[in-house]
């Protein structure tokens, strides 16, 4: 449902409930929301009910934002009254159905939803038995049925990495492909590196870790299904510059998420701006665990004597392949706040390992003047020995949130 007013759609959900008890109703609120993504085509969906509350003629807007769209499941309008001309116009612009918001019959509204998800359910099988169904259910070398490739969204040396949206989530979500095939039967890396991803953000329940979806294997390529997060990442935020209290901000709430993985017995041990992800209501959320340490686990995934992650934010222990713990990750959160004061990062070279050499060896750098009152909490958080650092990621929240008020916007 596309509305403005959570009563309404309430409302909306209590009448289908009657019907089907299982029923399940959610909400796009544009204007907390934004516009609908222009791929989303709701194939999820049985039915798309399109109302709004105001008197600026939103909801007939809303309709035309995804009326247009080729595909698109079966929409019902729910407007302010119920003029032949009102409906004449939802109609013009795709609605197939045109429904009083303000005086809604519950047999009227049953039958309209019926009507939609019997006409919904024999597009969806004439698409899932069309030729170019096939191919747009392909994903690098694995068909994957019930997801519509949109695009590409980057290839790596392990993975590809897919916009599509999924019929049973009913969302955009990025599919994420392993490049090499099983072989012998046997569990490959990729496979247990997506599978202890799926199985730690599983486990944890915070609205800061990406939700992930579904995991598989098809035509002998891992996949794993996760969130969408067509705002970016905290990296694209930062070019565009961060302020001082904001980036306090955007700190604490790392450090919030942290506290949540660090009590289940996770270490992410690759924090960086790119895997952190900005949600459409400005939230952060964590993604990429498959670097991580799950404390629950005996078996190391990573190579013994290798060093992994990213060496601009490594901690000092991390880049010399030596035993970390929670500490490690509060070392790389404290890179991503002086970078997001100081517009660069601490520590910089061409080379990698003179980057690790620096986070060990160097002294920790100074923020600008304007901010030195933050210089303390910079220095607790970069301090060379994971011992002289803050102790856990829920001091380092709460110091974080004390300081916003000390400094300027």
């Amino acid at each position: 449902m596309i509305d403005d007013d959570a009563r309404f759609a309430a409302l909306i959900l209590h009448h289908a409930s009657c019907r089907w008890a299982d029923a399940r109703l959610d909400v796009h609120n544009p204007r907390v929301q934004g516009a609908v993504s222009p791929e989303f085509l709701a194939q999820g969906f049985d039915a798309v009910l399109v109302s709004g509350s105001g008197e600026d003629g939103s909801g007939l807007e809303w309709l035309g934002d995804v009326a247009g769209r080729p595909g698109f499941a079966p929409l019902i309008f729910l407007g302010r009254d119920a003029s032949k001309a009102a409906a004449r116009k939802a109609r013009h612009l795709g609605a197939e159905w045109v429904l009083n918001r303000a005086d809604i019959e519950h047999r009227k509204l049953i039958a309209v939803l019926g009507a939609a998800a019997e006409k919904q359910g024999i597009a969806r099988a004439n698409w899932r038995t069309a030729a170019d169904a096939q191919d747009a259910q392909r994903f690098s070398g694995a068909f994957v049925p019930g997801y519509r490739r949109i695009r590409k969204l980057a290839g790596g040396r392990v993975s590809d990495l897919y916009l599509a949206e999924s019929e049973q989530a009913g969302a955009l979500v990025v599919l994420k492909v392993a490049r090499d095939q099983q072989k012998d039967n046997e569990l490959d890396q990729s496979f247990r590196r997506f599978l202890q991803e799926y199985e730690i953000v599983r486990r944890i329940t915070h609205p800061s870790i990406v939700r992930l979806y579904d995991l598989g294997v098809s035509d002998e390529h891992a996949y794993l299904v996760m969130e969408y997060f067509r705002a970016g990442d905290l990296r694209t935020r930062m070019k565009a510059g961060v302020a001082p209290r904001e980036a306090l901000r955007v700190a604490a709430a790392i450090a919030e998420a942290l506290h949540a993985i660090h009590a289940a017995g996770i270490l992410h041990r690759d924090l960086k701006p790119g895997n952190v992800m900005l949600r459409d209501d400005g939230t952060l959320v964590l993604i990429d665990f498959g670097l991580a340490k799950d404390g629950a686990v005996d078996v190391e995934i990573t190579d013994r004597g290798f060093i992994f992650g990213t060496p601009h934010y490594m901690s000092p222990e991390q880049g010399h392949g030596e035993p970390i713990d929670a500490r490690s990750d509060l070392y790389s959160l404290g890179v991503i706040l002086f970078e997001m004061l100081a517009r660069a990062k601490p520590f910089f070279d061409e080379n990698p390992m003179a980057i690790i050499y620096k986070h060990r060896h160097s002294p920790i750098p100074r923020v600008p003047e304007a901010f030195a009152p933050l210089q303390p909490l910079i220095d607790s958080l970069l301090a060379k020995r994971p011992q002289d650092r803050l102790s856990d990621a829920a001091t380092a929240a709460a110091a974080l949130t004390s300081m916003v008020e000390q400094l300027p916007g």
